[in-house]
């Protein structure tokens, strides 16, 4: 019989891996579920009062303490993987009480009831499928997917590339690796979130790889380079084909928005027996990094450079006919032929701009006015079209539909937010850009999905005016107006509990409701790490227990968490090993 991957680890580092009953591993390792060293909190446990009405009841971040058996550890071949604990039935009963009701209310959809929990979900690599169709490091993600559940979370994000699918021919879908890693999802408990991708990945924060769009989409562009978003200097943007072609059948025959329906609907039918089981939710992809929003900030050969306000992206022959058409029709003819030729470069500030200045700006003025709500409009028509398409296709399956929207908090604080504004929200100190997005989605029953949970204000260069925390709070709030469920994510790799405490804070989002679902950035060898490992687990069970006002994280439970997820990451360490060590070849 084949050694499994635990036993391959000690035969390369020339020492056999023990379990603490003595046997060498040689078969099936199995896998560990969190129930197996979890342990319900006790309930003679004190802590301050809090007032009720105070929103914000976590106590400062406190230096977890550190176990000489995890600072020791090595993470390398020669690590001695010690054995799985034995599962304890009440141990194991309360866990699956906490996953169950947080898995049932994150299916029902909403925000969560404080108190219940906020389901955590973990995105795959980008590369989880391979451009031959197989998956990537099938034995690491098999056991990373193990190391994941036994953590107790929720599922995984993968993102289902147009480019790898239908590369080849239009209508021509291959579903290779994409039917192997559901498989393997289901095998394992996991739930998953499939995001239809429908942009390029290569040019964005965090692209380790590079996956175009689908060989005869870039045919057509290079015949007609006005297919792809173009900026006033007539640099094209590649990342995903402009929205001022959807209804127009420029690729192949079809229209742009037919294409990506064609694309679901082929989904559907090719996992209808998944969806709604295993397949808890579709992202509809609808811009650059699957975000609803123009490539404004094109990190690609150093053209943006945080924290540049970025540039519009409606100079291509389509956005521009739009925008004569919308002139016309304001009786400002004048206004159609061009977009504003004042609005400095990529790298600029604000105030270096005449457009974007705080006084007297262009934004502020009616020319800027009819411009931004042109401009914006177009991108809510364009998510609009999408999602109507996307309800009608998963409508009955079980699954949610949900939509990214990027979390642009450099300039915040200034008058004319231009970052956003470039992006396509129509967010101004004096207008809120992002209810009537809010407002789409509820039309529609969509998740708004947020990035940027993570940040603290301070952390962030203030000369730049960065306010993460206000624009979150600006999130949820238009949200809970529009009464649209919100999730989360980190928008950058964090494994540091300081970053944990503030997405726990950020989930929690009022007195009553919490996020309705958190997904972590990214799976990777720097998550399975020791130290990074038991911040993680840690940081999954507060999520998954939640916080309601009758409890408070003090120092005391904080204390029991942190021993506990030290606990864990002992006994799990063969699980982890193994994808730590798969994950990095």
């Amino acid at each position: 019989m084949a050694l499994n991957l635990t036993h391959q680890i000690g035969t390369l580092a020339g020492t056999p891996i023990q379990m603490d009953n003595g046997v060498v591993s040689g078969d099936s390792t199995g896998t560990v579920n969190a129930s197996a060293v979890w342990k319900p909190v006790s309930t003679d446990l004190r802590c301050a009062i809090q007032k009720p009405d105070l929103k914000d009841t976590m106590s400062p971040p406190v230096s977890p303490c550190r176990s000489p058996v995890l600072s020791s550890m090595r993470a390398d071949l020669s690590v001695a993987c010690r054995a799985f604990a034995t599962e304890s039935p009440t141990a194991a009963a309360v866990t699956e009480f906490s996953e169950e009701v947080g898995g049932e209310m994150y299916k029902q959809g909403g925000l969560q009831e404080k108190g219940k929990g906020v389901p955590v979900f973990v995105m795959m690599p980008l590369d989880s499928v391979t451009m031959s169709n197989t998956v990537n490091r099938k034995k690491a993600m098999d056991a990373s997917l193990r190391a994941l559940k036994s953590a107790g979370v929720e599922g995984v994000m993968m993102d289902v590339w147009w480019g790898l699918v239908e590369r080849d021919q239009p209508g021509h879908y291959n579903w290779g690796g994409y039917s192997d890693l559901l498989e393997m999802a289901k095998r394992h408990g996991l739930k998953v979130q499939a995001v239809m991708s429908f942009h390029q990945c290569g040019g964005n924060v965090g692209d380790s790889v590079s996956i175009p769009l689908p060989k005869w989409v870039v045919e057509e562009v290079d015949k007609d380079q006005d297919l792809v978003y173009t900026d006033q200097w007539g640099m094209r943007n590649y990342e995903y084909i402009s929205l001022g072609c959807d209804t127009i059948p420029v690729l192949k025959g079809r229209k742009p928005v037919q294409c990506y329906s064609d694309f679901m609907r082929a989904f559907k039918d090719k996992f209808k027996d998944l969806l709604g089981d295993t397949i808890v939710e579709i992202q509809v992809g609808m811009g650059p990094a699957g975000e609803l929003r123009y490539p404004s900030y094109p990190e690609q050969n150093g053209t943006w450079k945080f924290p540049g306000i970025g540039a519009f992206q409606c100079y291509d022959k389509y956005m521009l006919s739009s925008l004569k058409a919308a002139a016309e029709s304001a009786g400002k003819p004048e206004w159609g032929s061009t977009g504003p030729t004042d609005a400095g470069h990529y790298n600029n500030w604000p105030e270096d701009t005449q457009f974007f200045r705080k006084e007297n700006g262009g934004w502020c003025s009616p020319y800027g006015e009819f411009f931004l709500s042109w401009y914006s409009q177009m991108l809510l028509d364009h998510g609009e079209r999408i999602l109507a398409s996307a309800k009608s296709i998963f409508d009955a399956t079980g699954v949610k539909i949900s939509v990214k929207v990027a979390g642009i908090h450099w300039h915040y604080g200034s008058r004319s937010h231009a970052p956003e504004l470039t992006a396509g929200y129509y967010n101004t100190r004096f207008r809120d850009g992002y209810l009537p997005i809010a407002q789409m989605l509820a039309r529609h029953g969509a998740i708004f999905n947020f990035t940027c949970i993570e940040m603290r204000d301070h952390e962030q260069p203030q000369d730049a005016l960065c306010a993460p925390e206000k624009l979150v709070k600006q999130v949820a709030s238009a949200t809970q107006t529009a009464h649209v469920p919100l999730a989360g994510e980190n928008a950058l790799p964090r494994y540091d509990e300081y970053a944990h405490e503030q997405i726990l804070r950020a989930a929690s989002l009022d007195v009553d409701k919490q996020m309705c679902a958190f997904t972590y950035l990214r799976m990777n060898p720097h998550l399975f790490q020791p130290d990074n490992w038991r911040q993680f687990v840690a940081f999954v069970k507060k999520m998954n227990e939640g916080k309601d006002v009758h409890r408070c994280w003090e120092q005391v439970e904080r204390e029991q968490v942190e021993r506990e997820a030290e606990h864990f990451v002992h006994v799990t360490q063969p699980l982890v090993q193994e994808a730590a060590v798969a994950l990095m070849h």
